[in-house]
């Protein structure tokens, strides 16, 4: 399981990336994080709609209520051209964190002490 920090440290690339590919409402944010995780990453609708909402609150993503047949209405989100900005200067800053790491640990870190 990943760690709540690290989790949250990776909050905003991750669902500027997941909107990047298209609008998508909280629970498909929630599943697809899961998938892409192999069920290591686990947000919460807690965790992930109060960030919507700032992302929301900064221009970076706008929503929208649809419609749903035989069911609640949905509330969707989509990147907004600041949103894309935000996208590109996140992949930046984690390009150069992941840079370091393996400057640190090499193309294949060992996970055991050897």
């Amino acid at each position: 399981m990943i760690p709540r920090a690290l989790a949250s440290a990776t909050l905003k690339p991750i669902v500027l990336s997941l909107l990047a590919e298209g609008e998508s409402y909280g629970y498909e944010i929630i599943q697809r994080i899961l998938d892409l995780s192999d069920g290591q990453m686990q947000w919460t609708t807690g965790t992930l709609y109060p960030f919507l909402h700032s992302l929301e609150n900064e221009g970076l993503v706008e929503a929208y209520w649809q419609a749903v047949e035989n069911a609640p209405r949905r509330k969707y989100y989509r990147l907004t051209l600041s949103g894309r900005h935000a996208l590109l200067q996140e992949k930046q800053q984690w390009i150069n964190v992941n840079r370091i790491l393996m400057k640190l640990w090499g193309p294949s870190p060992e996970l055991a002490w050897t």
